[in-house]
């Protein structure tokens, strides 16, 4: 499983030129399932994500993370995170969970992680041709593998 968290002001995602879901300060979390991932990658992850310090207190130190501060978190499935560049020119994503066992995990995943977060997550759509808009805060971002 791998993830890349990026800190935002806002964040949405578009679908055919209409808004699909958009938060406003948060975090923006792409998703990539790979296989071998299990139901142990998806709760180490979850502790990781809503643990994660990643917003400023008062004395301008990262120490205060997305579940202090219930805020909001966009989840966006996002399969082309498995290529590690390592290999060739041309991207290549057999490390990638196969789509309907990824929709699977993604389900679960964000519902797992809505339930921790107070119901503030909001999603992508799997599978679809989506638009991502952010702006980043600091720029804050994370690639984070487990």
């Amino acid at each position: 499983m791998k993830l890349l968290v990026q800190r935002v002001n806002e964040a949405s995602v578009t679908i055919e030129g209409s808004i699909f879901s958009q938060i406003s300060s948060g975090l923006l979390l792409y998703i990539c399932f790979e296989r071998g991932d299990s139901d142990q990658t998806i709760a180490k992850a979850i502790k990781k994500i809503t643990a994660l310090r990643v917003f400023e207190d008062d004395k301008q130190k990262m120490n205060l993370s997305i579940k202090d501060l219930e805020l909001e978190l966009l989840a966006v499935s996002q399969f082309t995170l498995s290529w590690d560049g390592q290999k060739g020119n041309r991207p290549s994503f057999e490390k990638s969970l196969e789509p309907n066992a990824a929709n699977e995990r993604y389900e679960q995943f964000c519902k797992l992680l809505n339930s921790e977060l107070n119901n503030k997550v909001k999603l992508g759509k799997f599978g679809a041709d989506m638009k991502i808009s952010s702006i980043n805060d600091g720029p804050v971002t994370f690639f984070l593998s487990f």
